[in-house]
């Protein structure tokens, strides 16, 4: 019996956690049933006839060649796992398997398990939906179809009625899996979704093997791949968008065995863990004693990322961050809004006094990416605004301004129905409109998510943005720029490399022109746009906004003094000497007029 578990992911990065886990389960669960069997005991459970494989690709896949790697898998059984991110790619693929191999198909994970209705009638080749926790549900499934020898053309046993005389793909019947909770099928006869039963979920995760075993061999790739880790599952809080929120029962693996694994990503040197937890910091002394773990494990190259609620860090866990290096750790905190009667709307705290202390107080060793959501009850645009201007204040690493996704299953899909919500017919469910913000409001924080994205989070303008956001409001700032960007079909052009730099020289332009921001000095805007410009790399020709102030005998002068005339060629290569106005280099440059020469240093 061959079972194909297929994973279609985001990027080549991506590792898919739940075909992993899942594979990694049933095969110990075969093995300890094969033993069991040779001593003796529980010789009716023998799955030894189950051969189980993993496949994982990209949604940027040709689509012609993950049909080809399904079709050589020869696999009698096919199952997807399914997010909003690759659920259409998922649709197409199911119709056309059945087409180049007879075999059953099926999907589970969080996309298609809450909405089994929506997918059966979409595609009437799916067979069956694994509904949550997939593990033990897929073992006892996948021994079922084993004992009923449904092979790969189609043929069954007398005693299986697992499929008919005929094709496995036209002729599966779910009756004799009606004991194994867990499962949906679809009765094409009463034209009805089946459901087996809420399964009850595995209360000792330490059973579940690690994920990841290539990690205790030579093969894999520690530097290219992102490797999820969960040490728990289940979150106990309610956000009313969120399918955590479903089931609030939280598991937490052993502290022993999240040690032993943490150890083998460590000793395996990859760049990336990314916990997954739907909320880390739940029990102050156990994630504070993996931190612990980390930094005293560390092996000087894995970094660790962590979902954090900022306003729940405990005292003694904020003493301890304090104490971790750069490149140890980096935190995504979900903010989602500053407005109290939003978080509210959507069940989540609202103490945003205490979240923003508490991340003022996370060392600058600790990347930090801050979330807001466009789409919330009771936030137009105004209100959004003093969100962005909330979390601007803080000073992430990055901001990530996301949209709101209707998921099904969850409260907010039927609050956004009842209350005028407009939102994506089909994966990935995002807000149109809201009583709130209007479809154009909506495209335009599209847009100043570009040039948040843009001018903030890739840190090519550090110098420049932290001298205005320390002046000007962010969001009056940055929603100028928007009107200013769309009046130029900014967001339309072709945009390279020196692109922002350019639009944003034309920008200060446009500022001084028309008397804006008369906070602002724009000589010293002028400048410090120039030090950004020069800092990203050497330039061979400069741009005509940019005035390069330049004599190479100060430049050798300058090279002679700090000791870098080992190599003529190579100090002039990596180095360049500019002159400013401003004492660009420091915290108040339009404190501090005068001539400043830089010699500014490149990377080899």
């Amino acid at each position: 019996m061959k079972i194909l578990l297929a994973a279609v992911n985001a990027s080549y990065m991506h590792t898919s956690l739940a075909v992993r886990s899942i594979y990694n389960y049933v095969n110990s669960r075969i093995a300890d049933n094969i033993r069991n069997t040779e001593n003796g005991r529980n010789i009716e459970n023998a799955v030894s006839d189950i051969e189980l494989t993993t496949v994982e690709f990209t949604i940027n896949q040709p689509y012609a060649e993950i049909l080809r790697k399904i079709a050589q898998s020869e696999a009698d059984a096919v199952i997807f796992s399914t997010y909003i991110w690759n659920a259409s790619v998922v649709e197409k693929i199911i119709p056309d398997v059945k087409k180049v191999l007879d075999c059953i198909v099926g999907a589970g994970g969080p996309e298609f398990s809450y909405a089994p209705e929506v997918y059966f009638k979409k595609l009437p080749s799916l067979d069956f939906i694994i509904h949550s926790e997939g593990e033990e549900t897929c073992f006892e499934f996948f021994k079922a179809l084993s004992e009923g020898n449904v092979s790969g053309d189609g043929k069954s046993s007398d005693a299986c009625n697992a499929c008919g005389e005929g094709s496995a793909l036209r002729e599966f019947s779910y009756d004799r899996f009606l004991e194994i909770k867990g499962l949906y099928f679809f009765d094409k006869v009463q034209n009805k979704t089946v459901f087996t039963g809420n399964r009850d979920l595995i209360s000792d995760l330490d059973v579940i093997p690690f994920t990841y075993p290539e990690l205790l061999t030579d093969n894999f790739d520690p530097d290219h791949k992102i490797y999820y880790y969960e040490s728990s599952r289940g979150c106990p809080y309610s956000c009313s968008y969120c399918l955590s929120s479903v089931d609030k029962r939280v598991r937490f693996k052993s502290f022993e065995k999240v040690k032993r694994e943490l150890q083998i990503f460590l000793d395996a040197n990859v760049k990336l863990v990314k916990f997954v937890d739907r909320t880390y910091n739940l029990d102050s002394d156990r994630y504070i004693g993996i931190w612990k773990y980390i930094l005293e494990n560390h092996n000087g190259k894995t970094m660790f990322h962590f979902e954090i609620e900022a306003e729940y860090l405990s005292e003694q866990a904020l003493e301890f961050l304090q104490k971790v290096p750069h490149g140890i750790m980096q935190f995504e905190i979900g903010v989602q809004s500053a407005n109290k009667k939003t978080l509210e709307a959507i069940h989540r705290s609202s103490n945003v006094e205490k979240l923003a202390a508490n991340v003022k107080r996370i060392p600058s060793t600790i990347h930090q990416h801050l979330d807001l959501i466009a789409g919330l009850p009771f936030e137009d645009l105004d209100a959004f605004g003093y969100s962005y201007d909330f979390v601007m204040a803080l000073k992430p690493d990055a901001l990530q301004l996301g949209f709101l996704k209707i998921l099904h299953g969850t409260e907010m899909e039927s609050f956004a129905k009842q209350n005028g919500w407009k939102w994506q017919e089909n994966a990935v469910y995002e807000t149109f409109a809201t009583p709130y913000m209007p479809f154009s409001d909506i495209m335009y924080l599209k847009d100043i998510e570009i040039l948040t994205d843009a001018f903030w989070n890739k840190h090519q303008f550090d110098k420049t943005w932290n001298y205005i956001l320390k002046n000007v409001s962010p969001w009056k700032f940055i929603c100028t720029l928007c009107d200013y960007s769309e009046e130029r079909e900014t967001f339309e052009a072709a945009r390279r490399d020196t692109y922002w730099f350019e639009h944003f020289a034309s920008f200060i332009k446009f500022i001084d022109d028309n008397k804006l921001f008369p906070e602002l000095n724009v000589e010293v805007l002028q400048n410090l746009l120039r030090y950004d410009f020069v800092k990203t790399g050497k330039k061979g020709v400069f741009p005509q906004w940019y005035v390069h102030r330049y004599d190479k005998d100060r430049h050798r002068a300058l090279l002679e003094k700090n000791g870098m005339l080992h190599s003529t060629r190579l100090a002039f290569a990596l180095t360049e000497l500019e002159v400013f106005d401003f004492d660009v280099e420091g915290d108040e440059p339009e404190k501090n007029p005068g001539t400043f020469e830089v010699l500014i240093k490149y990377d080899s």
